[in-house]
């Protein structure tokens, strides 16, 4: 896939919405796959988990893939470029306090898709946590430890 070095101007005046659901993508800086390595998985979590826990958002699927995350959740009394910036601030400090570096770990940006009222919130969290399993990294979704979904 050719890269697109402006693609996070793509995303100027975006949207968002209290209440409503949203898929979001998140890629590691240069693709790196540092989530291989299960803690650096774990601390993202916690962020994840933060922000619900904070009332951020109601987390509703998620998975930690090597080089990026999928989140799905629903909006609650805050603008989507808040719960991102955060969690994307704070996984950072705390990955590259981890890892003893410093400097950016995300790339710029995220990939977000308000998801329609008339949508299947479950098919969509499914098709998230199979996503290690397209991938080829495990050949059972409970063989993968770095995802959760609110119905199971």
């Amino acid at each position: 896939m050719p890269r697109q070095p402006n693609s996070h101007l793509l995303r100027r005046g975006r949207y968002s919405e209290s209440g409503h659901a949203y898929l979001i993508t998140a890629v590691v800086h240069a693709r790196r796959p540092l989530f291989r390595d299960f803690h650096l998985g774990r601390l993202l979590v916690a962020e994840l988990k933060r922000a619900h826990d904070f009332g951020l958002v109601n987390s509703l699927a998620w998975v930690v893939m090597p080089d990026h995350f999928h989140w799905l959740f629903e909006l609650r009394e805050t603008e989507l470029a808040q719960v991102m910036g955060r969690t994307k601030s704070r996984s950072t400090l705390s990955i590259n306090r981890a890892c003893g570096s410093s400097g950016a770990f995300w790339q710029r940006g995220y990939h977000d898709r308000a998801v329609r009222a008339e949508e299947d919130l479950r098919k969509i969290a499914r098709y998230i946590i199979a996503n290690p399993l397209r991938a080829g990294l495990v050949e059972n979704i409970g063989d993968y430890p770095l995802w959760d979904a609110a119905w199971l």
